[in-house]
């Protein structure tokens, strides 16, 4: 039975066309991969079968009360609601038919004999519902997979607005775990949770006996739980039966065999275009003539798709650092409370270190205290000589309506826009994503763009909050072998161990630092 039917989309922003004539069906019990690379238009597929966005042309059909659950990285958490009230908003429907519930009781006071029998009805029915879902049981429901998130150790009263990205994903995490939805619609729900999160997260799709949809570039993580793949490419979406693995070799076979046809049909073409000019003209062979040009408009052109840009990602090597990079004395980080014991760490040029641990813990926090950009609340930070530090941070949350021209020139204002263009085409952009507005840009194209600022300034030392987030399954490759290649010092914060396992040579482990409890 068919759960989601789209049927004939077509979609695009101004002269950037994202989807053709596409469909897709989603089947119960279907675990299905929506794969892409950066800017094929996966989080946009997502926002419009929920409704968030109309397509230009085409049609979603969900099946009748299908309850839908959406974990979107990108939603909003408004400033003012604590953890407790975003969790709690998971019961809305439950909430309101509370209310519709005394709303009924209001009513029955001036009902007549009929109406009051009508309306108890209707409150008996409602009341049931209300049990039957465990309404009087919300509070408790909440605490207990607060506290198998790690949430409670945050505070439930905390504004959610405060949190940092592995935090808020959490929250958005557990409210969609406590709706129990039938549809799970999941937009790169590992991004920014911490390795015993994402084993969770596993666990609970592997045994999930509804559809869902997850796009996702952790490949270990999206084999583990999926059993379908559709593939975005080229504004055409194509299904593959199987994980990822499967999908990678029937997809090169099925690119073989188009070119191998291409070349085929492109032989053909010629003979016939060769026939054609040499015997036109003659009365004798006019007729043959006629007959292959015929052929010839008749004859539907394989077309190859054109060859998008892949990232290249060379970091610019500054005069070399002195001997320490940087010693911290007794060091306690934290704003308002500490989040760390009295820390004393060294580290040294050409070490390249990853910090790993739970999310909210303070390994951001260590980042921008060891850069000066956090006071410590105890202690201090000595650094060397010669640093020239380049800083990828972990999210940018102001809108940035620049374009990516205008974002990198800005940087490099000594640079002609051929160069800034070709800056930008080695980081895997096109020229429609150079020429667009950062702010419509996906959450991998913007990385790339600030990747593009990174590696075109002369670094010695690489200071990196969660790089691979966002990034398509190319570019991660790309940036793990620069980053293998870069001759200078790197501390990097990680939650995919495939990544950098084979870039550090230390790997510190802030769970051992901090003053909270797990």
């Amino acid at each position: 039975m068919s759960v989601l039917a789209v049927k004939n989309l077509s979609h695009g922003f101004g002269d950037r066309a994202i989807f053709n004539d596409v469909s897709f069906r989603l089947l119960k019990g279907e675990h299905v991969g929506l794969i892409g690379a950066n800017g094929e238009g996966k989080s946009t597929f997502m926002n419009i079968i929920t409704g968030q966005l109309q397509p230009d042309d085409g049609k979603v059909e969900w099946s009748k009360n299908v309850r839908v659950g959406y974990l979107d990285q990108h939603a909003a958490l408004e400033r003012g609601s604590s953890i407790r009230d975003v969790l709690k908003g998971a019961f809305q429907y439950l909430f309101n038919l509370e209310a519709e519930i005394n709303e009924n009781y209001n009513k029955m006071g001036e009902a007549t004999p009929e109406e009051l029998e009508q309306l108890l009805e209707e409150v008996g029915v409602l009341q049931d519902i209300l049990t039957n879902n465990d309404f009087y049981t919300i509070d408790a429901k909440v605490e207990e997979i607060a506290r198998g998130l790690g949430l409670e150790d945050i505070g439930l009263e905390r504004d959610v607005h405060d949190l940092s990205g592995g935090q808020r994903t959490k929250v958005l995490l557990a409210k969609l775990l406590l709706e129990k939805p039938d549809i799970l619609l999941l937009d790169e729900p590992t991004n920014y949770l911490d390795e015993q999160h994402i084993v969770w997260l596993k666990r609970y799709l592997q045994e999930y006996e509804n559809a869902f949809i997850l796009i996702s570039h952790d490949i270990p993580f999206l084999n583990s739980v999926i059993n379908l793949i559709y593939h975005m490419e080229n504004q055409e979406l194509n299904r593959y039966v199987g994980d990822y693995d499967n999908f990678l070799q029937v997809h090169e076979m099925k690119k073989q065999q188009l070119e191998s046809a291409y070349k085929r049909q492109q032989q053909e073409i010629s003979k016939l275009k060769d026939f054609v000019a040499r015997n036109k003209a003659s009365v004798a062979t006019r007729n043959m003539a006629m007959s292959r040009q015929k052929k010839l408009d008749k004859m539907d052109v394989i077309e190859l798709a054109k060859e998008k840009p892949k990232p290249e990602f060379h970091f610019k090597a500054a005069r070399s650092s002195s001997k320490l990079i940087f010693e911290t004395k007794d060091l306690v980080i934290g704003y308002t409370e500490a989040l760390s014991r009295p820390l004393n760490l060294k580290m040294e040029r050409g070490q390249k270190v990853a910090l790993v641990g739970a999310n909210g813990i303070g390994k951001t926090t260590l980042l921008k205290s060891i850069l000066g950009i956090n006071k410590p609340l105890e202690g201090e930070v000595e650094r060397g000589d010669y640093q020239y530090i380049g800083y990828f941070e972990q999210e940018i949350k102001e809108a940035n309506y620049n374009t990516c021209i205008e974002e990198v020139w800005n940087e490099f204002p000594s640079y002609n826009q051929a160069e800034i263009r070709a800056a930008l085409a080695k980081c895997g952009l096109t020229t429609k994503h150079i020429e667009s507005k950062i702010e419509v840009l996906s959450g991998g194209e913007k990385a790339k763009v600030r990747l593009c600022k990174l590696i075109n300034n002369e670094t010695n030392i690489l200071v990196l909050d969660e790089p691979t987030n966002h990034l398509d399954v190319e570019a991660k490759d790309e940036l793990k072998r620069a980053l293998q290649a870069y001759k200078g010092s790197i501390i990097l914060i990680s939650h995919e161990p495939e990544f950098y396992q084979d870039i550090v040579t230390d790997v510190w482990n802030c769970e051992t630092w901090t003053t909270k409890v797990f």
